[in-house]
This record gives C-alpha cells, sequence and structure tokens, in this order.
C-alpha cells in the first residue's frame, strides 16, 4: 500500500486514459503498418514495382515520428501513471510476468532498430535481403503485442482459476480472453495502419501510383475491420460475470452507438477509397483519421478499462488496491476481513498519526483520506467529474446517514458486482460519510481543513 494519488477534478484514472489512448494510437498504426509494409514489399519485389518503396520509406518516416517518438514518451507516462495510481496492481502483473516483460523488451528493441534499418536501407541493400529484414520487423512488432496482451487479459481475469493454486505465468497467460483479445487488437491494429496509409496516399502526386496504393491499402483495412468484429464477439464469450453486468448496465448503453457509428463511418471509408481511389483528398482523410482514432479507441479502451471493476488485476486485487481473496499459489492473503476488523487506518502505513484514531476534530481530514483510499481510484471525489463522480453518484445527499447505510449496506456486503467490498468499522463509515456529506453540500472542504490546520498552530 502506497499513499494515493488523485488528481482533483477529473481524477487519477482519465489521466491513465488519455496517455493510454494516445499510445495504444501510436503502437496499433506501428504495429499494423509494419504487415502493411511487408505486404507492400512484398507485392514489390515479386512484380518489381520500386514505387511501392517510395511509399514504404515515406510511411516509415512518419512512424518514426509519430509512433515511435510519440510511443517511447507515452509508454513511460503510462508506467508513471499507473504505478502512482495502482502501485499494487503494477507489482502484481511484474511479478506474475517478469520474464514476460523481459521478453517484450527484447523484441521491442529489435522492433526500433527494425524500424529505423527499414526506413533507411531502402536502395543500400539488395532487394531480397530489405524484405526479409522488414519481414522480421513486423513480426517482431507482432510479438510485442501479443506478449502485451497475455498481461493485458490477465488483467481482466485468469482464465485459468488454477493459477491461483500454482501462480504459474502461463497458467494465468493463456486464456481464452487472450487469444479473443489478440484477435480484436491484431485486427484493429490493420485498420488503423491502414487509416494512415490513406493519408500519405492521399499525397502522393503521381495519380497512378495514388490510385495503385490505396487500392492495395483500403482493402487491408477492411480485412482487418472485419478480423476485429467477428474476434470481438468472441471476445465477449470469455468476459467474467463482473464484467458482463458492468459492460450491458454501464457501458453499452452509453457507449454503443459511438462504436457502431464508428464502425459505419470507417467501414464506409475504406469502402470508399476502394471505390473511388481517385478522390482520396488529404483534407479528407486527416479528419477522418483523427476521427476514428479519438473516437474509436477512447470507448474501446475505456470499456475495457471499467470492465474489470471492481478488480484492477487477476481479480484478487481491487481497484482500490485492496487484496480481495487468497492467492496461495503466490502467498498473497485475503485483506477485506481484516480491515474490517481493524480499520483502513490502523493498518494502511501511510497514515498520518493525527488521523489514526478519529475524533470531532479530525473527523473530515480522515472522511476525506478514506475516500481517496478506497474511492478515488475509480471515482472523482467532485460534484459533476468527469470520471463517474461520486457526489454524483449518491445524488448530491447530505444526509449522513443515509451515506453510512449505503456503506454499511451493499459495499459492507460485497453485493455490487462491479464494486469492490469495502466493509469499514463504524467511526470509518462515518467519517467517510461526514466526508461526503460536505461534499454534496458545496462545502469547500479542502479550505475547511486546511483553516483548521492553521486554527490549530
Amino acid at each position: 500500500m502506497y499513499p494515493t494519488f488523485y488528481i482533483p477534478g477529473i481524477g487519477t484514472a482519465w489521466m491513465m486514459g488519455i496517455i493510454g489512448v494516445v499510445h495504444v494510437v501510436a503502437s496499433h498504426t506501428s504495429v499494423g503498418a509494419s504487415f502493411l509494409f511487408a505486404l507492400l514489399e512484398t507485392r514489390a519485389f515479386r512484380q518489381n514495382k520500386p514505387e511501392l518503396l517510395a511509399f514504404i520509406k515515406r510511411y516509415g518516416a512518419f512512424l518514426l515520428v509519430f509512433s515511435y517518438i510519440i510511443g517511447s514518451i507515452t509508454g513511460p507516462g503510462i508506467w508513471y501513471a499507473i504505478t502512482v495510481a495502482s502501485p499494487r496492481g503494477v507489482s502484481g502483473l511484474i511479478h506474475n510476468f517478469v520474464w514476460v516483460w523481459a521478453s517484450e523488451w527484447v523484441y521491442f528493441t529489435v522492433e526500433v532498430i527494425g524500424v529505423y534499418a527499414l526506413v533507411y536501407l531502402i536502395d543500400k541493400v539488395d532487394a531480397r535481403t530489405h524484405l526479409m529484414l522488414t519481414w522480421t520487423f513486423a513480426m517482431a512488432s507482432w510479438a510485442t503485442m501479443l506478449l502485451i496482451v497475455g498481461i493485458l487479459s490477465f488483467m481482466m481475469w485468469p482464465g485459468n482459476a488454477i493459477w491461483y493454486e500454482t501462480g504459474r505465468a502461463a497458467d494465468a497467460f493463456f486464456s481464452p480472453n487472450f487469444f479473443a483479445q489478440l484477435g480484436v487488437r491484431t485486427g484493429g491494429m490493420l485498420v488503423m495502419a491502414a487509416i494512415v496509409g490513406l493519408v500519405l496516399a492521399s499525397r502522393v502526386r503521381d495519380r497512378a501510383q495514388r490510385r495503385e496504393i490505396i487500392r492495395l491499402v483500403a482493402p487491408v483495412g477492411l480485412s482487418g475491420g472485419a478480423i476485429a468484429v467477428l474476434m470481438f464477439f468472441a471476445y465477449l464469450h470469455t468476459l467474467p460475470q463482473n464484467a458482463i453486468v458492468m459492460l450491458n448496465t454501464h457501458l453499452l448503453p452509453v457507449y454503443g452507438r459511438e462504436m457502431l457509428a464508428v464502425f459505419i463511418v470507417t467501414a464506409s471509408w475504406l469502402m470508399f477509397c476502394w471505390v473511388f481511389p481517385q478522390r482520396v483528398y488529404t483534407s479528407l482523410a486527416v479528419p477522418l483519421f483523427v476521427l476514428i482514432a479519438v473516437a474509436g479507441v477512447w470507448p474501446e479502451e475505456r470499456m475495457r478499462e471499467s470492465m474489470r471493476k471492481p478488480f484492477v488485476a487477476g481479480q484478487y486485487i481491487y481497484g482500490n488496491q485492496v487484496i480481495a481473496r487468497n492467492v496461495p499459489g503466490r502467498g498473497i492473503h485475503d485483506e477485506v476481513d481484516r480491515i474490517a476488523a481493524h480499520g483502513l487506518l490502523a493498518l494502511h502505513p501511510f497514515i498520518p498519526d493525527r488521523l489514526r484514531v478519529i475524533d470531532d476534530a479530525n473527523r473530515l481530514e480522515a472522511g476525506r483520506l478514506l475516500t481517496r483510499l478506497a474511492c478515488a481510484n475509480c471515482h472523482s471525489l467532485e460534484p459533476g467529474g468527469p470520471l463517474r463522480s461520486l457526489p454524483d453518484k449518491l445524488h448530491r445527499a447530505t444526509d449522513e446517514d443515509l451515506i453510512a447505510a449505503f456503506l454499511r449496506g451493499p459495499l459492507g456486503h460485497g453485493t455490487q458486482p462491479y464494486m469492490p467490498r469495502i466493509d469499514l468499522p463504524d467511526a470509518e463509515v462515518r467519517a467517510i460519510a461526514h466526508y461526503l456529506a460536505a461534499v454534496d453540500a458545496g462545502k469547500d472542504v479542502d479550505r475547511l481543513i486546511d483553516q483548521h490546520h492553521k486554527n490549530g498552530r
């Protein structure tokens, strides 16, 4: 357990989500582009079409800036964000998959070296050697995705109950969710690569070359989209029960129509480009890329992150960092009952001494800290906040007894399938209720606490 990192107004998870969406767009484009390069260069090699190599070089140079520089910045950004927001979740992933991470970094190194070599060795080595280099780059790129997807699928659930007994990485890595999610992302990466490729193809001046390139790129995107859709339906059948409840109750009503609209726009655009390649203009291709990248990736990533609630990894670590079940294979023990008996303030190592025992003088400050520890990883704590605002979820209730009853009832007994079981002693329940009632009443809680400290000194 580490001190809770909270970003006022938006909540910590939104920061992770914003960085993550940018990274996914960049990384998926790079992986998809690697296979697009391999397919185009294979055609260029077999049919002696050097103009395709010129397009690959242009696309590769764009990739170096867009995907590898932006991706290399946002990648560590994700690590920083998730480490401060979910330290136990990150620790669980590292300890379970340390050699998988190490392998992914090796493949990523090959990928980065490969893209530079691919771009700068065109026309400097023989065609067969360069083609082998391009396919090596493609396979290394896809290997990084394969390994990361195995870890991401474990974040949803191990998929194999024996992992809790053995703790073996293989029992956690290969699950039905892994194969389905890999299919979705493989199809999606081809779509993203095609959408970016159409932007660059629209800049080719020679009309005959532009027509040929677009006619090659658009079907790759359509094929990838078909794979992604089919595997998405398979993916839905690999979800745990809590994810299905979350999906049907909260996510599809919000994002379902948007995702359908993005699918229709994307398919229509790719089909239009295939049929009318001479009408693909940069002024149209760029806005559609931005629309598809943002409106397509954001809801997909938001849904995937939200579906695993109340857990952050392996269905044994809650989003609020509390261990939710025993994992004998890893020597991990359930903490929920201990917290219920002794209190979060007594067991958490990073609690100021003045807040270990709640009294009338510190109840508001203790309530703020407890709410951040127990709730802030999934909720914003300000009215109107974009990340599942907790005051809004409570309908701005100012009745402390009503809020406390909810905490003791559904949350204390763990009857909400997408919420962690938060079973706390009565004094801590009342402190949280006191804080939330003050926030719901529109009080400037932070100012009140600061003023109390000043008066105390």
